[in-house]
């Protein structure tokens, strides 16, 4: 969500009842204070952020988010041992995002209070595993004793729902708000996510750091280079710098870099954020009464 969650749609979510965050992978420090400032201005309610540990300032990030009275952080694209203790000490609520049973393992040891089990269908960074949110929700269910979020794949009531069936306590939806009024992806990105069709994304640069994208003329670069086998230092210089804001939030349809999950194929209208939590807890609420009765054994 970097690039398309700041503090509007944080703050609309948290609003409408839902739990807003803030995605501060690409933001400055003080970027991000900015964007807490506001979002504490438009909104009583509670709202995150999430602080990938992946990037640059994270301590930086982290010492902002304390000092503005951030009371929940989900950290992800890390080591949560590193900063969960530190953020708890100062009475921070601590999710972390996964993608592996072993990984949630390594989070719940570390004293996170709840995980993010995101299967590969999710947009942007993602698991090297490639385990899909049906096979890894339940896993991560079983593995764990703190509360589960699932995420990846999640667009609408029903498969809340199934989500729910699996075993997770609760859901996480990212694309679904990519194309919401407030989200500050470019306009012409939102365009080109409800025009998409199944199978316009791809996982790829797992050498670098895994990322589902859509496809245009960046990704076939990136495949060109696959074919001619490219050493990771080609990659890192094709993917060059600032490639995510070039094509989300400047809206760089072909050279810049489109990341949404697989679930943005089905995604076909943009909407303020409210009507779009309120019209999935509709459908899960509708999903779940048409379900039929399972027949008793005689």
């Amino acid at each position: 969500m970097i690039w398309c969650s700041g503090w509007r749609l944080a703050a609309a979510v948290s609003q409408a009842g839902g739990l807003g965050i803030i995605g501060s992978g690409s933001m400055y420090p003080d970027v991000l204070r900015e964007h807490i400032r506001k979002c504490k201005a438009a909104t009583d309610k509670p709202f995150a952020v999430n602080v990938p540990m992946l990037y640059p300032d994270v301590d930086k990030h982290l010492a902002i988010i304390a000092e503005e009275g951030v009371r929940i952080v989900f950290t992800s694209a890390g080591n949560p041992a590193t900063w969960t203790g530190w953020l708890k000490e100062r009475g921070i609520t601590v999710v972390h995002v996964i993608a592996s049973v072993k990984f949630a393992r390594k989070a719940e040891a570390a004293g996170v209070d709840a995980v993010v089990a995101e299967g590969f269908e999710a947009g942007g960074h993602n698991g090297r595993e490639e385990t899909t949110t049906l096979v890894l929700v339940p896993m991560v269910r079983d593995a764990v004793q703190v509360p589960v979020i699932a995420a990846g794949g999640i667009a609408d009531g029903r498969a809340m729902l199934a989500a729910m069936a699996l075993g997770a306590d609760g859901v996480q939806m990212g694309s679904r708000f990519v194309c919401s009024e407030e989200s500050s992806g470019h306009p012409a990105f939102k365009q080109r996510i409800i025009a998409s069709q199944e199978g316009d994304t791809l996982l790829t640069l797992k050498e670098l750091a895994p990322v589902r994208m859509m496809r245009n003329a960046f990704f076939a670069e990136v495949q060109a280079a696959y074919a001619r086998c490219a050493s990771v230092d080609e990659l890192k210089a094709l993917l060059g710098r600032a490639r995510a804001k070039r094509g989300m939030f400047e809206g760089d349809l072909e050279q810049g870099e489109l990341e949404i999950g697989q679930v943005g194929g089905a995604i076909r209208d943009i909407a303020p954020a409210g009507d779009i939590l309120r019209r999935v807890l509709s459908e899960y609420e509708q999903a779940r009464a048409a379900l039929s009765p399972v027949p008793t054994a005689p």
